[in-house]
């Protein structure tokens, strides 16, 4: 179905009185990244780029959140910083940047497609995001108290970010031949539709989503606070171990022995802050999503800081993206492509233990 620029102007100022949407071409919407194979996005406001690894060392200039730089090595700390457990900067061609602040990515574009599988729910297909961040177009005006109201009230972009996952349900195509995938950023009940570039996000398939060693009956994951860590186990032997983000407020990551409830390809997360987790939060996209705890804790993708290793979320673990869908597929339940999710209190399917320590 195609749809004329006009059409999509259009869709973008319903309701917005002139909120900085970016005029709709495709140089605004895709922006040139560095021609290297490892990037770093700044995730944060700001950040101070330094002379040398060190806190302490000269500051040669300040970037802004989403600018993406090449991604030369990783490096220790030259001075240990006796304020921070994390000793890890990144080094790039403007200098050093703390490593909590610059998000790992890729900029892989992808060819468009032109047809959606047809599922029980109707056509749609999984997707993720594949490039540093890409500029979206409104399909509505924002609901309220969303996280795209909030973003258009403050004047900042609509944007979707590396390794973000979301359902695609209309393919459409402007007078210029642009391909564009309407998206729901919460398919299980969303209001707010988004047009992305199609170069920007690639079709997941069923054979990544596949389970790894279903046949194993022994399963369990142990997610250690003192160590930040999760190491999962087939028996004895350990199969697995990365570094995670835990709750920085006590209990919030529940310890004890839990099992995994429900899993999600994606889903929309939101809540509001309490004690020392800050500010309430609405966010987007979150891949390879295992809740294992009533109210909502969950291991699950992260793209808006590369802090793993030291706690700083509401109560969920908080992994790099190529960990969480790794683990996504090892826990049990398997989930398959339609819907997307699998809730063990109606599928009545066996569960892998996620033990929580604190040793």
């Amino acid at each position: 179905m195609a749809i004329s620029r006009r059409n999509f102007l259009q869709l973008t100022a319903l309701g917005l009185g002139g909120a900085a949407v970016r005029p709709f071409n495709k140089g605004s919407l895709l922006p040139e990244f560095p021609p290297v194979d490892r990037l770093g996005r700044i995730c944060v406001g700001s950040v101070e780029v330094k002379a040398r690894p060190s806190l302490d060392s000269e500051t040669i200039k300040v970037l802004y959140e989403d600018t993406v730089l090449p991604w030369v090595s990783e490096r220790a700390a030259v001075s240990k910083d006796w304020n921070r457990i994390i000793q890890r900067w990144v080094e790039t061609p403007e200098g050093y940047i703390y490593s909590p602040y610059i998000q790992p990515v890729r900029n892989n574009p992808n060819l468009p497609i032109d047809q959606l599988l047809t599922l029980s729910m109707g056509e749609g297909m999984w997707f993720e995001v594949t490039i540093p961040y890409a500029d979206v177009i409104l399909n509505n005006t924002p609901s309220s108290h969303s996280w795209v109201s909030t973003r258009v009230e403050e004047g900042l972009p609509v944007r979707v970010y590396y390794g973000q996952i979301f359902f695609v349900d209309i393919i459409r195509v402007d007078d210029d031949g642009q391909i564009y995938y309407r998206i729901n950023p919460n398919y299980y009940g969303g209001l707010d539709m988004l047009w992305v570039p199609a170069e920007a996000m690639r079709p997941i398939t069923q054979v990544e989503i596949a389970p790894i060693s279903p046949e194993v009956e022994e399963k369990r994951a142990i997610i250690n606070l003192s160590r930040q860590s999760i190491a999962c186990f087939e028996g004895s032997s350990e199969v697995f171990y990365c570094r995670v983000s835990t709750g920085i407020e006590t209990g919030s990551t529940p310890l004890g022995v839990h099992r995994v409830a429900r899993k999600f390809i994606s889903l929309q997360m939101s809540g509001s802050g309490s004690g020392g987790t800050g500010a309430g939060y609405d966010l987007p996209g979150i891949g390879w999503t295992s809740i294992f705890v009533t109210g909502g804790v969950a291991i699950h993708a992260t793209v808006w800081h590369n802090e793993f290793g030291f706690p700083r979320s509401h109560g969920c673990v908080n992994c790099l993206p190529e960990d969480a869908r790794w683990l996504f597929r090892w826990l049990q339940p398997a989930v398959i492509y339609d819907p997307g999710m699998v809730d063990v209190s109606t599928s009545g399917e066996p569960s892998t233990i996620i033990e929580v320590v604190d040793e």
